[in-house]
């Protein structure tokens, strides 16, 4: 992935929740930059662009910051939402260069058609949506392709199993299950056996963060 966009942005002289709430009224995100050893930076984007930008999977971009020096290679590192979890409220942007390797989740794009669904009652499960991986900046693909043209029912779909992009290795548990096709009532079954049982694994919980009253 290559900085296909440039960012334009304004710095914020005042921060705090007041003051960002300004700033989200007058059409504008509210952010922060840091990372390289520099002081972070407190910033407003357009918030239609960016959010546009964003939610189609962008990751890398050139940032403009009015009266700065030049533009500035940044990755979205987080997207921090309002107490009902359904507005961007803040942005957090890291400073990168593009030949760094970094860590990075990356969206999981399901393609083909399983077999086993076309059995009756049988069903798809796929308890991650994103995959972490390594790579350098430069090469941060917007979402990684994951093949279940091969699964029949009672088929699991590891990390491992996952072909990866050339330069990208993954970054987490490569026994974790990304995918699996069973039957309703098995599912059921499982379900109702587990309420009585510790589990042997954490439970992941993936939580929308509340706007930091620093911002």
């Amino acid at each position: 992935m290559q900085t296909s966009h440039t960012l334009k942005a304004r710095k914020r002289e005042r921060i705090g929740s007041r003051y960002a709430a300004r700033e989200r009224a007058a059409g504008r995100l509210p952010a922060v930059i840091y990372g390289h050893g520099v002081d972070p930076l407190h910033i407003s984007l357009d918030a239609k662009e960016a959010l546009r930008y964003f939610h189609d999977g962008e990751r890398v971009f050139a940032l403009a910051v009015d009266g700065g020096k030049g533009d500035e290679t940044v990755l979205l590192k987080e997207l921090q939402f309002d107490y009902l979890g359904t507005n961007v409220v803040h942005a957090d942007l890291m400073r990168v260069d593009l030949n760094e390797e970094i860590e990075a989740s990356v969206h999981i794009n399901f393609v083909g058609e399983a077999p086993g669904l076309k059995s009756a009652g049988a069903i798809m499960t796929h308890p991650y949506t994103a995959l972490t991986i390594k790579c350098t900046v430069a090469a941060l693909p917007d979402h990684i392709d994951v093949d279940v043209s091969k699964l029949n029912v009672g088929d699991s779909l590891h990390a491992r199993d996952i072909t990866l992009p050339a330069g990208i290795v993954l970054a987490m548990d490569e026994d974790t299950v990304i995918a699996a096709i069973s039957m309703v009532k098995e599912a059921s079954e499982t379900g109702e056996a587990a309420e009585g049982a510790v589990s042997s694994e954490p439970e992941v919980i993936t939580e929308k963060k509340q706007e930091d009253k620093g911002q």
